[in-house]
């Protein structure tokens, strides 16, 4: 049950008490959390009037781009972000390796114009992972319904050198919601409340494991079958409409599978007008020149880690740097990694000596499944077992079966919490407590010196979907904050409108503050941040990963 929050003669009445009283003083049973408020107000100041979020941002977005794992424009951003953290002061500023990810690729061009019957550019992009064209090629366009083993049989020597349309012309309709929005006050007070599902969590899809895996038996037999059949290209519609391009991965990123060929994914407008003239019967061919190349020197990829030292334990904050390549990953997640290294530079700025070292990660491979947080995860703080079974371990992470005893590593004891941001440019608006019900007064004291911020809300619901989830996983404090969508759901998210100018600057200051507030608190802390009970052998399925989305 949430608690009834204090008044503002009540909130005011305590924080002058702790002002005049031990800011700092260990808590005892039923007191009040202690709150810094000098650091509180020294935090805001730096934040506020001396921020360089938007500078950050602005060199991953619009100088390195587009940040896909494996790709050179993502090491670049390893690189960066490692110097950056260390001339701010930071120490032990690294690139931690794991792996292997598999091949990296990248594009450099994608230019998709209709020649007839009229003559007019179109807008779409490849998928992540396959080919090229090797040089501009036109294609005369057909649509072809390949979902099935039978369909592969249907379509044999029938395909080559065309242009196939996977899918049905979108039904197109006005936005039933507005393109940017907030939290409203009414919002904020249900989601404080406990109750979305049985457990707390975030309703969603069932999931259909066996699906999965014919699904994925499937896109493999249709990949080798476009390459053997020699089919120009595959065209599918965005899942968004004005215009915009949602695209994400296909081909195969593992060296020894066949990639199929070039995957373009087009706006939902466009595409529905090459499936008007198909289906009415008119001749239409493209010209297509995709300039994409696979990069099989290192398969494996690194986090970026750096840490403000301090006496014992560990704090840790973070953020994934990789993106797709639609746009330049501005919202997702430049907006957090750019929150990340500002909470960072603001502790450092201020000469902060923690009792726990803060510890700053930049993950990649989150896009792939939370693939960088995992690894770390594994390597420093506990496992389980892969599955035995290969059909198994063929499947995305988030639909297996988790099973076999939870494995400690000694670094398990002294992690005390962990903090991520990953939902957009939104504000902060409060923090779930994934149903960690000693983490509610924590927050709430924390949480109110930023009340005018707009940050009040502790919901000790679940959420998923970000790289906390592998600490939730064995058994550690790891805590996602509660963001306003902006117009990360309707415009921005894995886009080709994911840009720097999506990007609030005044949210992202306003959380660099309340994330630089939470690290220093939870450093400073007289005790380890307080921990559910550890996972049992075989918990519940795990909440859902970026991948579903």
């Amino acid at each position: 049950m949430t608690r009834r929050r204090p008044g503002p003669r009540l909130a005011l009445a305590l924080a002058l008490a702790l002002v005049l009283g031990a800011g700092t003083a260990p808590a005892t049973p039923g007191a009040e959390e202690p709150v810094d408020l000098a650091m509180v107000t020294r935090i805001r100041d730096e934040a506020f009037n001396n921020s360089k979020v938007m500078d950050t941002l602005a060199h991953l977005t619009d100088v390195i781009g587009p940040r896909l794992t494996g790709s050179p424009q993502l090491r670049e951003a390893n690189e960066w972000t490692r110097g950056q953290l260390e001339s701010w002061g930071l120490q032990g500023a690294r690139l931690e390796k794991w792996g292997p990810f598999g091949r990296g690729w990248t594009f450099e061009r994608a230019s998709v114009h209709m020649v007839s019957p009229a003559a007019v550019p179109l807008i779409a992009l490849p998928k992540a992972w396959t080919p090229g064209t090797d040089g501009p090629r036109r294609g005369a366009v057909v649509k072809w319904k390949l979902e099935a083993e039978g369909d592969l049989e249907r379509a044999k020597g029938k395909l080559a050198g065309r242009v196939v349309l996977l899918d049905d012309a979108r039904e197109l309709k006005g936005p039933d919601r507005p393109l940017f929005s907030r939290y409203s006050d009414a919002e904020l007070r249900r989601l404080a409340e406990f109750g979305a599902g049985e457990d707390g969590r975030r309703p969603r899809r069932p999931r259909d494991r066996e699906g999965a895996l014919r699904r994925a038996r499937f896109e493999k037999a249709l990949r080798e079958f476009l390459a053997a059949e020699n089919v120009l290209a595959t065209v599918e519609a965005s899942a968004r409409e004005g215009a915009l391009v949602r695209v994400a991965g296909g081909g195969s990123r593992h060296p020894d599978e066949n990639p199929g060929v070039t995957a373009l994914v087009m706006a939902a407008e466009h595409y529905n007008r090459l499936v008007r003239l198909v289906d009415r019967g008119t001749p239409v061919e493209l010209e297509i020149e995709v300039r994409a190349r696979f990069l099989d020197g290192d398969v494996m990829a690194y986090n970026t880690v750096a840490e403000i030292p301090g006496r014992d334990e560990v704090v840790m904050l973070g953020a994934h740097l990789d993106s797709w390549h639609g746009g330049t990953g501005a919202t997702d997640n430049g907006a957090g990694s750019a929150v990340v290294m500002e909470a960072a530079r603001i502790l450092r700025a201020l000469d902060v000596q923690p009792r726990r070292t803060i510890r700053v990660a930049l993950w990649t491979g989150e896009e792939q499944g939370l693939l960088g947080a995992r690894a770390y995860v594994r390597e420093h703080f506990g496992s389980r077992p892969e599955p035995a079974d290969p059909a198994e371990r063929s499947l995305p992470s988030y639909l297996r079966r988790v099973t076999g005893p939870l494995t400690l590593r000694p670094d398990h004891a002294h992690l005390s919490a962990y903090f991520n941001v990953d939902n957009g440019t939104g504000r902060i608006r409060g923090v779930y407590t994934q149903q960690n019900a000693a983490a509610v007064p924590i927050f709430e004291a924390w949480l109110r010196p930023f009340a005018d911020l707009g940050a009040t809300t502790v919901s000790n619901r679940n959420t998923g979907s970000t790289d906390h989830v592998p600490f939730d996983a064995v058994g550690l404090p790891g805590f996602q904050f509660i963001q306003d969508d902006a117009d990360y759901s309707t415009r921005t998210h894995h886009t080709n409108l994911d840009l720097y100018d999506r990007v609030e600057r005044d949210d992202l200051v306003q959380a660099s503050a309340i994330l630089a507030s939470f690290a220093y608190h939870a450093a400073m802390r007289e005790e380890r941040f307080p921990r559910k009970p550890l996972p049992r052998e075989s918990p519940p399925d795990p909440a859902p990963t970026e991948t579903e989305h």
